[in-house]
C-alpha cells in the first residue's frame, strides 16, 4: 500500500506543479487542467488499452503484496 499511496502522492504533486505553471502563464483554470489531460485525449485505443492494463496490473499486484504480507503477520501471532 505504500506504493501505491507514494504513488499517487508523486502524481497528485506533478499534476499541481502542472497547474501552477500554467496558471502563472495565464492560461484559467479550466485551460490548465484541459492541458494536463490532453496527453490522453490524443491515445489510440490501443495505447489506451496498454496504459490501462499496466495500471491495472500495477495495483493488482500492489494488493496482493498487501494481502500476502497481511497473512503472513497474522500467522506470526
Amino acid at each position: 500500500m505504500k506504493i501505491i499511496g507514494i504513488s499517487l502522492l508523486m502524481m497528485g504533486c506533478l499534476m499541481g506543479f502542472s497547474l501552477g505553471i500554467d496558471i502563472l502563464q495565464g492560461f484559467d483554470i479550466s485551460q490548465a487542467l484541459y492541458n494536463a489531460i490532453s496527453p490522453f485525449r490524443v491515445m489510440e485505443i490501443a495505447e489506451l488499452f496498454v496504459l490501462f492494463f499496466l495500471v491495472f496490473l500495477f495495483f493488482t499486484e500492489s494488493v496482493y503484496l498487501f494481502i500476502k504480507q497481511r497473512k503472513g503477520n497474522e500467522g506470526q501471532k
